[in-house]
């Protein structure tokens, strides 16, 4: 075949489930991780976690994003984070 023809192959994505597979696998916009271990090793969930989490669980977290900080059943977020 020539170059040009190779060119111009397509496959149809529709009954081509490994392709199917392969572009939601690479168009995936990756999540952001939610914890990763500090310096000491320990594990550290980040404000998104916790926002995801729903309400505070009062363990004085580094990213508590509620207000007031480390009430435990706080839903309240930071003024910063609210749309």
């Amino acid at each position: 075949m020539t170059k040009e023809k190779l060119t111009k192959m397509t496959v149809n994505a529709s009954k081509d489930w490994v392709q199917q597979l392969y572009v939601q696998e690479t168009t995936k916009k990756s999540p952001e991780p939610d914890f990763y271990k500090d310096e000491n090793g320990n594990i550290v969930m980040t404000e998104s976690f916790h926002i995801k989490r729903g309400k505070c669980c009062g363990n004085n977290c580094r990213h508590c994003p509620y207000e007031p900080l480390y009430q435990k059943g706080n839903t309240n977020l930071k003024e910063s984070l609210q749309k």
